[in-house]
């Protein structure tokens, strides 16, 4: 489970940094060409709006091969046709600026992909690997995949509790923010039942295993989080159901400009309007960017409680 989503980790990363690449190249490229102009230089402008286009226009052209190559049709495809149609009808500027709003676009998804990575790495790094199980009159130290239930375990101050289990003696006093959003401790007496996340914050005490790590409450909120962040919502499904419909309207409306005004030009002020840059990027943002609320909400900066 972790190192899965480590890898997804690494490639958000990665990601995020080539995403701010572009959106420098990009705006480089458009503050540059406009003082290429103030200094009377239109020719090396234009080459330098066109130039910062295509690196722009590269990436977006591999990213949404690889989508139609699985099949789906995403409305990016709009802003490929945009940048694509602008630079062969030589408007480098068009191209530059939809370039530029797309790369800043996509900037902000992996930005918010990013938090959320490093959100739910902070949530795996609070699983436990191993625990303080008593064997026979001495104390041994085991994975906690080795756990079982019956088994007795130690729990010392500080200490996150590994599985779900009951006190068998002593008193706990645990910080549950983790689970439940409460900064207040609560206390937890012999049979009470404690569940695995919680930091003990009082002395050691002994309880007993009542399920295994892999069935235990925090095991659960990790198997949530990373469903939450593989699967795709209802909401993102439906903007890709309809996304070849848009796709193939827009292309109509600016046939259509083309042939009524008989100037191609209309037909990239279209698909340079229809761009939908914002509705690219609503979904994704959204739910990457709750997800990454979510897991802050379970009590990983202790600076911060739910309230």
């Amino acid at each position: 489970m972790q190192p899965g989503f480590h890898r997804y980790a690494l490639v958000s990363s990665l990601s995020n940094h080539m995403q701010s690449i572009l959106v420098s190249v990009a705006l480089i490229g458009l503050v540059g060409g406009f003082a290429l102009q103030l200094l009377g230089l239109p020719l090396l402008s234009r080459l330098l709006w066109g130039g910062a286009t295509v690196p722009v226009l590269a990436v977006l052209l591999v990213t949404a091969g690889n989508s139609l190559f699985r099949g789906e049709f995403g409305l990016d495809l709009i802003a490929a046709l945009s940048m694509s149609v602008a630079l062969a009808f030589g408007e480098m500027l068009a191209a530059n600026v939809v370039a530029l709003m797309y790369a800043g676009g996509q900037m902000l998804e992996a930005f918010a992909s990013g938090r959320a990575a490093q959100e739910m790495t902070a949530l795996l790094g609070r699983v436990l690997q191993r625990a303080i199980r008593y064997s026979g009159d001495r104390l041994e130290e085991v994975p906690i995949s080795f756990l079982v239930p019956g088994d007795r375990l130690l729990i010392r101050q500080g200490e996150v509790i590994p599985v779900d289990g009951s006190i068998i003696s002593g008193s706990a006093l645990l910080d549950q923010s983790v689970l439940t959003g409460e900064s207040l401790p609560v206390e937890r007496r012999p049979q009470d039942e404690v569940l695995s996340g919680s930091t003990s914050l009082g002395r050691a005490f002994d309880m007993q295993v009542l399920r295994a790590a892999a069935e235990s409450t925090y095991a659960g909120i990790v198997r949530l989080v990373e469903t939450a962040q593989k699967s795709k919502a209802p909401m993102t499904r439906l903007a890709d159901r309809y996304a070849i419909v848009f796709l193939l309207l827009t292309i109509g409306l600016s046939v259509a400009a083309w042939l009524l005004s008989g100037e191609p030009r209309r037909a990239l002020a279209v698909l340079v309007v229809a761009t939908p840059c914002p509705l690219i990027l609503a979904v994704p943002i959204a739910l990457v960017s709750g997800l990454s609320l979510f897991c802050k909400n379970w009590g990983l900066d202790k600076r911060r409680r739910c309230s």
